[in-house]
């Protein structure tokens, strides 16, 4: 066990679980993050962030998740890196297990997100990290003045690739439906630029090359006619898998493997609550994570009190 008494645990260090911090310890409760990666999360990742509210000119996704991170730490929170194997239930405590540490706690908050869906194409396994990227403000200048395909317009496809198009020679965006997701003020941004196409009612088949992405291969979902365009880049925005294997068998979850909660934020298990991307039946965004991570860690405080 740990030798440090913690009153409240979270597990993810994205928007929900920092803000699940900063409630956590404001409430004066020892409280500790923990996150196997960057702190912020996917958001981290995202070049711009428009719909938060504070921002009127938006604000990079990593300023505003450093932001956060620094006031969880401000509010005395602890942030340790490293990852969740295992959680379970002894009497009224709740056990978590990392690599090397066992912690014993009366609440956790689970806020571990989601990771990108993969398309599960021939050339994906093969030539993932060699051309082909779930990530455009991590990979993206790679690419300058090069001609790539987005997979996917909804709002991450379409807002990633605008931040591409600093870099790129053209971007060919590729979508299953036959009409975008994307909120209509990325749509509009992106509509006019010379250096984009629209592929709609598309699906991608396979991707191509030796060493290196050379093209993808895409077929028209109506006429089943199939072409195939030469991209040195692809990337990859068709969805998002929960981050919930380590919770099997423990609380409930959906036939997606979200976590389903109460009003509360509530799981199945007494103690145990949830936020942001990893619920069930929830809109995925940094400003409504940020809700359930205070939704969240209110009800903890309220728990562990009474």
């Amino acid at each position: 066990m740990s030798n440090i008494v913690y009153d409240l645990l979270i597990i993810g260090a994205g928007p929900a679980g920092l803000t699940a911090g900063i409630y956590g310890a404001r409430a004066g409760l020892k409280t500790l993050v923990l996150e196997k990666g960057l702190p912020g999360g996917l958001a981290a990742t995202t070049d711009y962030i428009e719909n938060y509210p504070g921002f009127p000119d938006g604000i990079k996704g990593i300023e505003l998740t450093e932001k956060m991170k620094n006031q969880v730490k401000h509010f005395g929170a602890e942030i340790i890196g490293v990852e969740v194997k295992s959680i379970s239930k002894t009497g009224k405590n709740v056990i978590v297990q990392t690599e090397n540490k066992k912690y014993e706690v009366p609440a956790v908050i689970i806020a571990t997100g989601t990771l990108p869906k993969r398309l599960n194409i021939p050339g994906e396994d093969t030539l993932r990290g060699r051309g082909i990227s779930y990530c455009a403000t991590c990979d993206g200048p790679l690419f300058k003045g090069r001609d790539i395909a987005v997979i996917g317009c909804g709002n991450s496809g379409l807002q990633e690739g605008k931040f591409l198009l600093n870099f790129v020679k053209s971007i060919t965006f590729v979508e299953f439906l036959p009409y975008m997701t994307a909120d209509r003020i990325l749509q509009e941004k992106l509509r006019d630029e010379k250096a984009v196409n629209f592929l709609l009612n598309h699906i991608a088949i396979s991707i191509n090359g030796k060493e290196r992405v050379e093209s993808i291969t895409v077929e028209n979902r109506e006429s089943n006619k199939k072409k195939t365009i030469e991209v040195s880049g692809i990337f990859i925005y068709v969805g998002l898998n929960p981050n919930s294997g380590f919770l099997k068998n423990f609380i409930e979850l959906d036939d997606y493997g979200f976590v389903i909660t109460n009003k509360k934020l509530e799981t199945s298990v007494h103690g145990v609550f949830a936020a942001g991307d990893i619920r069930a039946e929830t809109i995925r965004q940094v400003v409504t994570a940020c809700g359930d991570g205070a939704v969240a860690a209110i009800n903890a405080y309220h728990y562990i009190k009474h």
